[in-house]
């Protein structure tokens, strides 16, 4: 007699988006649009003011949302985490493009288990990791 028992599914996603609270939103928005190169998908207004703006850089979105203050203006973010994103693009000509634009890199591209990577961080002081796809 078998006492195997079927085992539940287990979890399954197909994508990871990100959603952002950010101090000055205008500010924000150039920095991933200017410096990283995302692109607008949508923004979000009420009462006619945007409050919120959804970037698209291939299949990554990335949501990014004016903080109202209500749980202070000095508090920490992204603290104890980061998003990597990971590209079939060149690292090294994209860090360079990244600190042409104004871009504080804070790690320069290195090899790293497998992949070629870069470090930075920004305006909020949310950090990325940019990275070559693995082999």
């Amino acid at each position: 007699m078998s006492t195997d028992r079927a085992q539940p599914e287990t979890f399954r996603a197909r994508t990871l988006s990100a959603s952002l609270t950010v101090k000055d939103l205008p500010a924000s928005l150039a920095w991933y649009s200017d410096v990283l190169g995302f692109t607008v998908a949508q923004t979000h207004e009420r009462d006619g003011k945007m409050f919120a703006v959804s970037l698209r850089a291939g299949p990554v979105a990335i949501l990014l949302t004016q903080d109202n203050g209500a749980r202070g203006s000095d508090r920490v973010k992204g603290a104890g985490m980061s998003l990597r994103l990971t590209t079939s693009q060149n690292i090294d000509e994209l860090a360079t493009r990244v600190r042409e634009r104004g871009g504080i890199l804070e790690t320069e591209p290195v090899d790293m288990r497998g992949v070629r990577v870069f470090r930075l961080v920004d305006p909020d002081g949310f950090k990325l990791v940019i990275s070559s796809e693995p082999a």
